[in-house]
């Protein structure tokens, strides 16, 4: 059995699993496990704006700098048991290439940016742009 890299209860991973399907369901799986790893990397950080956050409850509604889907009545439909594996995978510290270490993700119009709020752009995956601190400023991630 894997090890949680952060605390967590069922509650909190059934809210990571509806943020996960409610951003990125048009983006697949993969697309929402990288949804989740940004989730669980805040919640991690303990840096920049994620100083104070320190559960997944916490990083869902976080104002300002929380997720726009929070705003929507899909997040609010219960968690599928297909999305509750997925956000438990985050939770147990899988990682998915361009968000491993990434804080931030968007939707933009065009191209991603080199940088969005001063964080490196990781990579992209489909239509989200990933962006990561460096590691001397968020080492914990």
């Amino acid at each position: 059995m894997k090890i949680a890299v952060i605390k967590t209860n069922d509650a909190q991973t059934a809210l990571l699993a509806r943020l996960m399907r409610a951003e990125a369901e048009g983006e697949g799986e993969l697309g929402m496990l990288m949804v989740g790893n940004v989730g669980v990397n805040r919640v991690r950080a303990d840096c920049l704006d994620f100083s104070d956050i320190r559960t997944l409850e916490q990083m869902v509604f976080q104002r300002p700098g929380g997720f726009e889907a929070t705003t929507k009545g899909y997040f609010y439909q219960r968690a599928r048991s297909q999305d509750i594996k997925s956000a438990k995978r985050v939770i147990q510290g899988e990682r998915f290439h361009p968000a491993t270490r990434s804080l931030w993700f968007f939707m933009p119009t065009g191209d991603c940016p080199a940088q969005w709020y001063g964080q490196w752009n990781t990579g992209r995956f489909k239509s989200h742009c990933f962006f990561s601190p460096t590691e001397s400023d968020c080492p914990q991630i």
